[in-house]
């Protein structure tokens, strides 16, 4: 085990995190991990978990560790992305060479709807961009 644990454990969950204070300094010399906290990223919330009343320094951590995590998702999101790219251009390598016709019925009405849609939204939005810049 590393020579000193953080301050602070954040479960992560969908939208945010748990947040523990760790604390080794007690008579057993046990791993102590008390819940003090709740936080939604998405809605930017910190709810004191029960009676708590958090400390500036709970909030700094708090807070610290909701940018790195926005950050960090905003970074996945991006990559996944790419990797849909990616996966898009496999996709046609497969349907092109690979796939039997029996493979291609199965999935071709839904890549076809996925891709309409996504085109759609690609075409607005980069529609809606230059409109912004001329102006």
């Amino acid at each position: 085990m590393a020579s000193e644990l953080p301050d602070y454990y954040f479960r992560v969950r969908e939208n945010g995190a748990f947040v523990f204070r760790v604390d080794t300094e007690n008579r057993q010399r046990r791993i102590d991990m008390d819940q003090i906290a709740v936080v939604n990223i998405r809605k930017g919330e910190i709810k004191p978990h029960g009676d708590r009343i958090l400390s500036q320094e709970d909030l700094a951590a708090i807070g610290d560790w909701m940018r790195a995590r926005s950050e960090t998702l905003a970074a996945r999101d991006i990559d996944d992305i790419h990797r849909a790219v990616d996966y898009l251009n496999l996709t046609t390598h497969w349907a092109q060479g690979k796939a039997s016709e029996a493979q291609l019925d199965e999935v071709t009405d839904a890549l076809l709807l996925a891709m309409h849609d996504l085109r759609s939204v690609l075409v607005r939005k980069k529609a809606e961009r230059l409109m912004r810049e001329r102006d």
